[in-house]
């Protein structure tokens, strides 16, 4: 059994960034900074057992939602007009990407004599295959190879595998919810690959008395009978699945109205970030905050919420400065935020 999600002690801001690229997987991922042992993998798993089973084309090796058009090579060749493709339901899962892998494993395999011989494709599917539509967990991905990185956030951005060898190609969608974790302390990232994940956080073990106390309070109490935990924790798991599930279906009823837009785009000019994508994972952080919420539009709180995550790993460093080294001046910025009447932010 799994260690309920409501049932973690602290780590607000990491557990916050989990559910919201749930509510929209477009944020871009989750990257998550800090101290071994402080419940990151257990808080991706925790929320992928929370959440409802999805609907896939059935016996597809790619989870592809029969009702989408983002479909496999395969699914788009059993599909006909008027005639839906048959589905059943699967769990969520969390795929962990190994520090090793290599590019074959992640992307997939044709099978080239195959293909020559009976004019048939044959794909080994890769990880990103097992990936689409659930969680890819990466640890230490700041030790991963640079081009295996390259791979993995370009297929991230696109939503599509692509493989191709010697003129035979397949493809199939890689929508993922990406989540990665690193210690600064062990190797840094590249600005460039920093940027490309929608979200960043950090976080530390709790020194306060109590709240460590709780947690041991906790893990053993679900370690003697886990059974009986969940039923008594079962009433806060179904209410947050509920309100996950509300918020994906409200997503683009959300108002995002123009003087939210100034704000974003004065918060991300005055803390000078290069590019125009913190604005938009600022934009639709906040918009699926709001839908957490059950409001229908972005409230000057939602940005103020927001800001800090999706700026911690793109603020602008000398060199050898650490991730995050300016905090200063996006702190000063969240701060006019949150005494903001109108004014433009400076």
């Amino acid at each position: 059994m799994i260690f309920p999600f409501t049932a973690i002690v602290g780590q607000d801001q990491m557990k916050l960034g989990l559910i919201l690229n749930v509510i929209d997987p477009t944020i871009g991922g989750l990257l998550i900074m800090g101290e071994k042992g402080t419940g990151k993998s257990t808080a991706v798993r925790a929320l992928a057992d929370l959440l409802p089973e999805i609907a896939v084309s059935r016996g597809c090796a790619f989870n592809c939602d029969p009702d989408g058009k983002n479909l496999c090579t395969s699914c788009v060749e059993k599909a006909s007009p008027g005639r839906p493709l048959e589905s059943e339901t699967r769990k969520m899962k969390v795929i962990e990407l190994p520090l090793g892998i290599t590019e074959d494993r992640l992307v997939g395999t044709l099978d080239i004599e195959h293909a020559l011989k009976h004019g048939a494709k044959r794909f080994e599917p890769g990880i990103l295959a097992d990936a689409n539509r659930n969680f890819l967990y990466v640890d230490e991905v700041n030790l991963l190879e640079d081009h295996i990185i390259d791979l993995l956030l370009d297929s991230a951005a696109m939503g599509r595998n692509f493989v191709e060898r010697e003129g035979v190609s397949f493809t199939h969608p890689a929508r993922f919810i990406l989540v990665g974790t690193m210690n600064p302390e062990e190797g840094d990232l590249r600005p460039q690959l920093l940027d490309r994940f929608g979200l960043c956080v950090y976080v530390r073990s709790i020194r306060e008395r109590e709240p460590r106390m709780e947690i041991l309070r906790r893990r053993f109490e679900f370690d003697a009978d886990p059974a009986a935990f969940l039923e008594k924790i079962e009433p806060d798991q179904r209410s947050l699945s509920e309100r996950i599930v509300r918020a994906r279906r409200n997503l683009q009823d959300i108002k995002m109205p123009d003087e939210i837009l100034e704000k974003v785009v004065g918060v991300t000019s005055a803390v000078h970030v290069d590019g125009h994508r913190s604005d938009i994972v600022i934009l639709r952080g906040a918009r699926a905050l709001a839908a957490l919420k059950g409001r229908e539009r972005i409230e000057m709180e939602d940005i103020k919420d927001i800001v800090r995550p999706a700026l911690n790993h793109r603020l602008k460093r000398a060199p050898f400065e650490e991730i995050g080294s300016g905090a200063s001046k996006m702190e000063a910025v969240i701060e006019q935020l949150g005494r903001s009447d109108g004014a433009a932010i400076s």
